[in-house]
């Protein structure tokens, strides 16, 4: 988990700094690389994560109701890549970005959204499952 999260951070930062480079200076390679490898990212860390980590922490009925918002946080930030990953698919194939603030927009929404959700992960799971040793 710990290898998925800090791989989606990288995401998260190379999303960011398309962001701050907006309008002028979006380099369309980013774009392709970036639009290819988000949605297929995602899905594996997610993945993962609901068929291990989730189920080992949802133990009780209160974790259980966390275990159920990051879900459904799973797939809203699904949805957002799957569109992301569409506009950066096209400008990365030579469309120009019809309105810079809504690509901005939606590059920091996401990006948001998933280091957000990775903070918790990493400070309300993870803390709470047992390390290697059982502990």
């Amino acid at each position: 988990m710990a290898r998925g999260h800090a791989r989606m951070l990288e995401i998260c930062d190379a999303l960011e700094q398309l962001a701050d480079d907006l309008p002028s200076h979006v380099d369309r390679l980013r774009c392709l690389m970036l639009g290819n490898s988000l949605v297929p990212l995602i899905d594996a860390c997610h993945r993962f994560e609901e068929r291990s980590v989730f189920l080992a922490f949802a133990t009780s009925r209160r974790n259980a109701g966390i275990v159920n918002r990051l879900r459904a946080e799973h797939v809203q930030d699904r949805c957002a890549a799957e569109d992301l990953s569409e506009a950066l698919l096209a400008y990365g194939n030579g469309r120009p970005i019809a309105n810079p603030e809504a690509f901005g927009y939606m590059l920091r929404a996401l990006f948001d959204s998933m280091r957000r959700h990775i903070a918790f992960e990493q400070d309300c799971i993870l803390s709470a499952l047992p390390g290697p040793d059982g502990r």
